[in-house]
């Protein structure tokens, strides 16, 4: 379509297929991209920064898992079908699993560790899919309506679906970015932070409250998506340093930037179909995942 027929969709539409399909479809579809990128890319930073974790990512420590699961319960065995309603099941499933994570990652006498972390994550979230995909099969009319959600998708949902998940994006987002200074001060330690005054206890609180908000909202809009709040927030380190006040409002940047870049690839080399975007992301974050493993040093958290 060329543009000017875009700029007649959003500012003097008419009847025309072309710009229904503009205000109808494409332009719900990359406003959600562009929140659900956002809400990833700073879920991510969050958590690298928030467990010193470099591999933290939403789905890899099995918080998009938890947040899939309880939209699972939702839709699957209670019927909910209203997204303003099945996105609490997603914030409690996601929470839950932020919890279970930390306290198995952190359990015995060697405590915490980026490596016990991971493995919690991958361990939980396995479990959580075989749950999810348990309950998926008894009821094959869901399945079929979840199918392509579970493999993380931009298509299919509407502008009211997305004017109801953008507002706890947004209140996300904006925690997230306010929380950079106290994440700095906890990055020299739980000693010098208290020095500098920072309250670690309520950083921790407020930072999991919005991850919890952003992988939420996320999921329930999307499905689950890997690599993008994983891999953003690396290079975003590698450019500006470890930085918070830069890190966060970077990775809620350029993620959407990915977000939307990879569903573009997805419907150019399915066409006249499409290749989900979670596909898409975990083809091109898979071998980024391998480097970033292989490497003698990340950029630092």
């Amino acid at each position: 379509m060329p543009l000017s027929t875009v700029v007649d969709a959003l500012f003097a539409p008419t009847g025309i297929s072309d710009h229904v399909v503009i205000r109808e479809l494409r332009l719900p579809r990359t406003l959600l991209g562009l929140g659900v990128g956002a809400a990833l890319g700073l879920a991510g930073a969050l958590m690298q920064s928030l467990t010193r974790n470099p591999l933290a990512d939403p789905a890899l420590l099995g918080i998009s898992e938890g947040a899939v699961f309880g939209v699972v319960i939702a839709l699957g065995i209670l019927g909910i079908t209203d997204p303003a309603l099945y996105v609490w099941f997603a914030f409690a499933g996601a929470a839950v699993a932020f919890a279970a994570v930390h306290a198995l990652g952190s359990a015995g006498r060697t405590g915490t560790s980026p490596v016990r972390l991971a493995l919690a994550g991958i361990a939980l979230g396995a479990v959580l899919t075989a749950a999810s995909s348990a309950v998926l099969r008894l009821d094959t009319q869901t399945y079929d309506r979840m199918r392509f959600w579970m493999t993380g998708s931009l298509a299919g949902q509407t502008a009211d679906v997305v004017v109801r998940l953008v507002p706890f994006m947004v209140a996300g987002i904006v925690l997230g970015l306010c929380l950079a200074g106290p994440l700095n001060a906890l990055a020299l330690g739980e000693d010098a932070s208290r020095a500098l005054g920072a309250n670690i206890g309520r950083t921790r609180v407020l930072a999991a409250v919005a991850i919890t908000l952003l992988c939420g909202a996320a999921t329930a809009a999307a499905g689950p998506i890997w690599f993008v709040g994983l891999a953003v927030p690396h290079a975003v380190r590698a450019v500006v340093g470890p930085d918070q006040r830069w890190v966060l409002p970077f990775s809620a940047l350029l993620a959407p930037i990915l977000l939307l870049g990879s569903d573009i690839v997805g419907r150019l080399i399915g066409s006249p179909g499409e290749v989900q975007v979670g596909i898409v992301c975990a083809v091109i974050g898979g071998p980024v995942f391998i480097a970033m493993v292989r490497r003698r040093r990340l950029a630092a958290l």
